[in-house]
């Protein structure tokens, strides 16, 4: 009876209970737009930052190098989490005598470290070098092979690329890791580190890394940290602050509603009231309705809530928002308690009606 009760109130009333439907709909698909995006977003953020380059750096103390126990302490405790490319620097001399700083470095794991780089061709052979744009300008401003001497021995280089990053980076010439050492003998001084995850998981491998590594001094890179950090925080609070004004604004139109059926009704309540009816059975009805509304609400919404996260994400980061089920119950009990939240003023408004005066039409 109860369920046909339901079913014939919804029905005869639809004209009141669509507005109040709408308003349902869209605060469950913006909570689940919201709750998908707050997880997703993170995540690609996060990624899109280390195509900026590292967050973490190690750097020999007293212009050392790092022994190679030391690089294998820092693939042991990353372990795949994160990316770290070695560095190794000198000053070498051209042949007219000029200073250059020559670093040498694996390759592949800069292209993929630091994405940003402007580069024409990247070196694919032995004694090919990266030139860093101003550098290029130095040592073979014609794009010719050119020598480089360090501590009295010679390298002949094929310039295979130019650099451009507006930076240090443009004043450098780099070398595969393979020739550096081979020409230079010099170990890496420097990791560059590109760790994912919130911050304080990045926080803890710093501290792991600075126990590990003694004999370097380990420390973020502000710029970029401190830049994630901003860009995360506002992305969170312009999510939960659009979440919050489009729920008002539904509990508004939901309260709104029902305020509505309760004066539309007073003839069916009041009449309710004279065949018995007990006010704990009929505020029992009302909020049956309006969990019903939120219930059927939180479904629907929760359909479109999924289409629009993956628009959103396939719009702004080229990559589509993964659906998430987990979410379905959340945004369900959110829905059932913001519904019958915005009945507890009509059930107050129910209780104080008079059957006698209603039925006598006063």
């Amino acid at each position: 009876m109860l369920l046909r009760m339901l079913w014939r109130a919804a029905v005869l009333r639809r004209g009141r209970a669509v507005p109040a439907l709408l308003a349902m709909i869209v605060a469950a698909a913006v909570t689940t737009a919201m709750l998908n995006l707050f997880v997703d977003v993170q995540a690609k953020l996060r990624n899109e930052f280390r195509s900026y380059g590292a967050n973490l750096v190690a750097i020999a103390r007293d212009g050392g190098s790092l022994s190679r126990q030391a690089l294998q302490a820092i693939d042991s405790i990353l372990a795949g989490h994160a990316l770290a490319v070695p560095f190794a620097y000198v000053v070498a001399r051209t042949a007219d005598g000029q200073s250059v700083v020559v670093a040498g470095t694996d390759f592949d794991s800069v292209r993929r470290l630091d994405r940003w780089w402007a580069v024409t061709a990247w070196p694919r052979s032995a004694h090919d070098a990266l030139l860093g744009a101003r550098a290029a300008a130095l040592v073979s401003p014609q794009g010719n092979f050119f020598d480089l001497s360090f501590q009295g021995r010679t390298i002949r280089l094929n310039p295979a690329g130019l650099l451009r990053t507006g930076a240090a980076e443009d004043s450098r010439i780099y070398l595969s890791r393979e020739d550096f050492e081979s020409w230079t003998g010099v170990q890496p001084s420097t990791v560059e580190i590109a760790a994912s995850g919130s911050a304080e998981e990045v926080d803890s491998l710093l501290a792991r890394l600075a126990q590990a590594l003694p004999a370097a001094e380990v420390h973020p890179i502000r710029q970029i940290m401190e830049g994630e950090a901003r860009v995360l925080g506002k992305t969170r609070s312009t999510l939960l602050a659009a979440a919050v004004l489009i729920i008002l604004t539904a509990a508004l139109c939901v309260l709104a509603t029902l305020i509505g059926w309760v004066f539309d009704r007073r003839g069916d309540f009041a009449i309710m009231r004279a065949l018995g009816a007990s006010e704990s059975l009929i505020s029992g009805f009302f909020a049956a309705e309006a969990a019903v509304l939120g219930a059927v609400g939180a479904i629907l919404g929760f359909a479109l809530g999924i289409g629009v996260a993956m628009w959103i994400g396939r719009a702004n980061f080229h990559a589509p928002v993964e659906p998430r089920i987990a979410v379905l119950p959340v945004v369900l009990a959110a829905s059932v308690a913001l519904a019958l939240i915005s009945a507890i003023l009509p059930i107050f408004l129910l209780r104080r009606l008079q059957p006698a005066a209603i039925l006598r039409g006063e």
